[in-house]
């Protein structure tokens, strides 16, 4: 049977518990043993088969006891609500790596990586991103409440601007790098103060990133 023919173009925010720069990104172990993190995605444009995204929030909870490879992670999918059945069912299949190549997008590896799946939630999302000025806000009512900013010279306090390049990678070709905090009260919980935070326009398809 056909892979079902999908893309997104969206804005995302993501914060972790790591120090600025995420050992993840450089092959390296997370900076305190284990990894957990909320991320968020505003789509501008997008489609699953003939199922039509644009405008539409999603987001995750993510917890691994350990580095992302060795496994045993938790994941909850969280769609924004006034998505319709078809989209909702389409943003899980994506955000659960369904309908894509192999390593082929960041959902899939996290996917993958997490035998442990709570059910996904249909809730409002409150959502804001600035990629170019890294400043995002991202409210889930009741769940979490997360805002990312620039890095601050700790002398002068202005802003730091720093960028990961990945030209191979499988969410994005460049992110700008910032400043997280996050508190989630929900299933998988998180308490992060100025952490790492990333900011990134996505193009990703089932077949990977889009050039």
């Amino acid at each position: 049977m056909a892979m079902v023919e999908w893309r997104v173009r969206a804005d995302e925010f993501a914060n972790c518990n790591c120090s600025y720069g995420c050992p993840c990104q450089f092959n390296a172990l997370p900076t305190h043993g284990f990894c957990e993190a909320a991320a968020a995605w505003k789509i501008h444009e997008g489609h699953f088969g003939d199922v039509r995204l644009d405008g539409l929030n999603c987001a995750f909870f993510i917890h691994f006891p350990g580095p992302v490879h060795e496994g045993n992670g938790t994941i909850q999918l969280v769609v924004e609500e006034k998505a319709d059945p078809r989209q909702r069912d389409a943003l899980v299949k994506i955000m659960s790596g369904e309908e894509t190549e192999e390593m082929a997008t960041m959902w899939w590896v996290f996917s993958a990586m997490s035998p442990n799946k709570l059910e996904p939630l249909f809730v409002p999302i409150d959502f804001q991103v600035d990629v170019e000025a890294r400043r995002a806000r991202l409210e889930i009512p009741g769940l979490l409440e997360a805002f990312g900013e620039p890095i601050r010279n700790p002398v002068t306090g202005a802003e730091h601007r720093a960028r990961i390049d990945l030209p191979d990678g499988f969410e994005f070709r460049i992110a700008e790098i910032g400043s997280g905090t996050s508190r989630a009260t929900g299933a998988i919980k998180l308490d992060l103060k100025q952490s790492y935070g990333q900011f990134a326009h996505l193009h990703l398809s089932n077949k990977g990133v889009v050039e």
